[in-house]
């Protein structure tokens, strides 16, 4: 782009975004991967150069090529076609596994945090016992009584993360009730559904935020872990953790069947992660 031809007053505002960017590393580079991950899963049918069910049984296990930029896995399937429509399904893990942990956590926490000490005893006991379960343990475990498939998995991913959103926001809960504030609403009558509406999560929701960035990243690997053993999404869908179980049996032919949803993995992870981090260092400079 000529900069050159812009309006003065354009310049500054580009400028700013830019030196912005480049004071955040983290954020850039998170973003872009996440932002990868987003137009692969909404712009599928555009990049997709190949329906990634279709089979080619006379074409299995090709190298990459210009038809087939990742090659063919063992029925003769597309490999970048179904990484890219599994990008779709790795944005549903997330979306849901997420919004449901979000949903049953954050009012748990609010309520432990405002609730008598009795009733903050007993959520958080029920959290910690959710807590003394390694979270994949304790997927493949709910998993194995409600059965695979992509709705159990997500509820047995959201379970495990529910606990993380109840003491993040019992915590602030605790900590915001006390301010100025939420006091002098309480001493003008205003409703409990008001100040916790209006003042306890309007001021929660940015490190809620943050961490619901951090959760999504465990979600995909998660998600990858119980399909690749068989617990989660089944195939012929393109999910990368079950695209990677399936070219376990091939590395010594075609080590792509399984590098490439790897490296798919690992790079959603990453933005993930990193978008998170740098978010949470933005909060805490302001803070």
């Amino acid at each position: 782009m000529d900069i050159s031809n812009l309006q003065p007053e354009s310049r500054p505002r580009i400028w700013r975004t830019l030196r912005w960017l480049a004071r955040h590393p983290s954020i850039t580079l998170g973003a872009a991967l996440v932002g990868v991950i987003v137009l692969m899963a909404l712009l599928a049918p555009l990049i997709a150069r190949h329906d990634p069910y279709e089979q080619d049984l006379i074409n299995t296990l090709l190298p990459p090529s210009a038809d087939h930029w990742f090659g063919t896995d063992d029925y003769g399937r597309d490999i970048f076609s179904r990484i890219v429509y599994g990008a779709r399904i790795s944005l549903v893990e997330v979306v849901l596994s997420v919004g449901l942990s979000l949903a049953i956590g954050v009012p748990l926490g609010v309520i432990a945090g405002l609730a008598g000490r009795t009733l903050d005893q007993i959520i958080m006991w029920l959290m910690d016992v959710i807590f003394a379960f390694p979270g994949i343990v304790l997927a493949i475990l709910i998993v194995s009584v409600l059965g695979d498939g992509l709705i159990n998995m997500l509820i047995a991913i959201a379970i495990f993360s529910i606990p993380v959103y109840a003491r993040l926001s019992r915590n602030l809960t605790i900590s915001l009730k006390h301010m100025e504030y939420v006091e002098a609403a309480q001493a003008l009558g205003i409703g409990y559904y008001r100040i916790v509406v209006h003042y306890i999560l309007r001021n929660a929701i940015g490190p809620i935020i943050v961490q619901s960035t951090l959760t999504a990243g465990t979600v995909v690997l998660a998600a990858a872990s119980l399909s690749f053993l068989g617990l989660g999404v089944q195939p012929p869908m393109p999910e990368w953790g079950t695209m990677m179980s399936d070219g376990r049996n091939f590395l010594g032919v075609s080590i792509g069947l399984s590098l490439y949803p790897g490296l798919a993995i690992v790079l959603s992870v990453l933005g993930f992660n990193v978008l998170g981090d740098g978010l949470r260092d933005l909060m805490d400079k302001r803070s």
